[in-house]
């Protein structure tokens, strides 16, 4: 880890979330992970991605951390709030998400 990467602190999440059905949700994992969630760990600050099946559905949420709302526009462009599909995103979810939530982290302590 560089020095100018642990004084970096994230002060701001860019969530996203879709869902897709149970029979695609293994497919989904592998595609999303290197077409969406390996991008954002080259440029933001960290990146997780969660999975919750359910009955039919499964529904996948991605968080990555940024320094500011200035680094992530320099990632997803001008307004960070607009989302950016996968090309093969219709092929998997159910609906197309409309946006991404960006919100402030107003608590980033150990526990």
């Amino acid at each position: 880890m560089s020095d100018e990467s642990r004084t970096k602190q994230a002060r701001t999440a860019r969530i996203w979330r879709g869902r897709t059905t149970r029979e695609k949700a293994e497919d989904y994992v592998a595609y999303l992970r290197k077409e969406g969630v390996t991008p954002l760990q080259e440029k933001a600050l960290g990146a997780q991605m969660f999975r919750e099946d359910r009955e039919t559905e499964s529904e996948f949420v991605t968080i990555s951390y940024w320094e500011s709302v200035e680094a992530m526009s320099r990632f997803a462009g001008p307004d960070p709030r607009r989302i950016h599909h996968l090309p093969r995103d219709a092929e998997f979810l159910i609906e197309l998400p409309e946006g991404v939530q960006v919100l402030e982290i107003v608590l980033n302590e150990p526990g």
